[in-house]
């Protein structure tokens, strides 16, 4: 009888230490989405997590802004995908809704993400579960509503404002990434 053929064990892929940050407007939101563009260069993308109204798009238009981008970052949700070409000499923002799409890479491959991918900045929101193999090298950035006994102390009209953001580097490409400029 033949023993079991053990698999060998795909190794993770390096995590750079996450930033936790806690937002508390919309113009915050824009401005951690500046502030992350200074980190980003061409080949990099970005997935975004996080319920419908999270702010996934506000963040997005502040990379275009700090990427210095033309066009308004607006939701791409019925087109799918809007390419903003850079004003400067710095790589296209490639900003993507992946939130109708239920076929994985499959029907990302119609976009052709994969060929924008070295000269652009690619940003998919919704894209969990479904773009992972475009890169082993990401960076995930997840926004949750601060609920409860999570929201900090404050008045309640300014409580549904309120976001905690987890951005994560996975990949050789940012394992030595310093977040701290973020928060």
């Amino acid at each position: 009888m033949n023993a079991p053929h053990d698999t060998p064990a795909v190794p993770a892929a390096p995590v750079a230490p996450a930033a936790q940050l806690t937002v508390k407007s919309a113009d915050d939101m824009r401005e951690v989405g500046r502030r992350l563009a200074a980190l980003l260069r061409p080949g990099d993308l970005v997935l975004l997590s996080g319920e419908l109204g999270a702010g996934k798009t506000t963040l997005t238009r502040g990379l275009g802004e700090g990427l210095g981008v033309r066009g308004a970052v607006t939701s791409p949700t019925f087109v799918i995908a809007r390419v903003h070409p850079s004003l400067g000499d710095g790589p296209p923002l490639v900003h993507v809704d992946a939130y109708r799409l239920s076929g994985g890479l499959d029907e990302m491959e119609d976009l052709d993400l994969d060929v924008s991918l070295p000269e652009s900045v690619i940003v998919v929101e919704w894209g969990d579960g479904k773009v992972e193999d475009l890169s082993e090298e990401r960076l995930r950035v997840v926004i949750e509503r601060a609920v409860g006994a999570d929201a900090p102390a404050h008045d309640a009209e300014d409580a549904d404002d309120v976001r905690s953001v987890t951005v994560t580097g996975i990949g050789a490409r940012w394992a030595d990434v310093d977040f701290t400029p973020l928060g």
